[in-house]
């Protein structure tokens, strides 16, 4: 029919198969965006009558997805009982659009200008080693003293690791030998506990540790990062809908509400026991 209408054939056709021709392709492109704004549409004028309802999918990174989301999940649900949510963790961004995600929770701002952001906790990284790591090595007063010690690095990439320093107009860059490396922060995160070396993370991170005496911050009169950009910063990345679906409005404005006051342990408990009894 709409072949006929348009005139113009939308198909290949043989027995075994069909394909888009080039008219169909634009064709389908150019629907596939007016159905989705219809249906943004749709969550718009029904989350004004309603509460957030439904699936909530969520990505996060490994470290802080277990560190910080997941203990705000239970007070997020008690707050919103018809929305259930699903929790991903991975090491890379996710691609909202293939994978159908409404939310990802991403360390610094997302270089994909078709994508809507929001901050939601400003951090910074910082060095950690465990009490017993430092007294059995040198002493660290500078930058340069880390050439001595057993660093444990996040994996980027193959090429060499470099640390860069900042101090008011003083700035310094130090390639690191590391001592070991991976691809998460939460292993990096036991090994400086244990003792094994000195790692560069972000702060929300090891709070908990530094309040506990797991953990000691090094250089603090430093600025430090392991990429040529100093600020840090929890980014909520969503799809860029006219009309922001109840659901991760919602979640947004927990999150954004929440994040900066539990850093500690024991307000993530207070928030949690306020849930339950609720």
């Amino acid at each position: 029919m709409l072949e006929s209408d348009l005139g113009v054939q939308l198909l290949n056709r043989t027995s075994r198969s069909l394909s888009l021709t080039e008219a169909g392709q634009i064709y389908l492109t150019r629907v596939e965006a007016i159905l989705r704004e219809i249906q943004d549409t749709d969550d718009a004028v029904r989350a004004l009558q309603s509460t957030p309802r439904g699936l909530l999918r969520v990505h996060s990174r490994m470290m802080f997805g277990m560190r910080v989301v997941s203990p705000l999940i239970p007070a997020f649900q008690a707050r919103y009982p018809d929305l259930r949510v699903e929790l991903r963790l991975s090491e890379q961004a996710a691609q909202l659009p293939e994978q159908e995600f409404d939310v990802d929770l991403r360390i610094g701002p997302s270089p994909d200008s078709g994508l809507k952001q929001r901050l939601l906790l400003r951090s910074e990284r910082i060095l950690v080693a465990s009490s017993r790591y430092l007294a059995a090595g040198p002493a660290i007063s500078a930058p340069r003293d880390l050439v001595r010690h057993r660093c444990l690095t996040y994996w980027i990439d193959p090429e060499a690791v470099v640390w860069r320093f900042r101090k008011e107009e003083s700035c310094e860059e130090i390639s690191i030998s590391d001592g070991f490396s991976s691809n998460s922060g939460e292993v990096l995160r036991q090994l400086a506990i244990a003792g094994h070396g000195i790692a560069l993370l972000d702060d929300y991170t090891v709070e908990h540790d530094r309040a506990a005496g797991r953990l000691v911050r090094l250089l603090p009169e430093w600025r430090v990062s392991n990429t040529v950009h100093f600020g840090s910063g929890i980014y909520a990345v969503f799809h860029p809908a006219k009309m922001l679906p109840a659901k991760t409005r919602a979640f947004l404005d927990f999150m954004a509400e929440f994040l900066p006051g539990l850093i500690f342990q024991s307000e993530i408990s207070a928030l949690t026991d306020r849930s339950g009894e609720e």
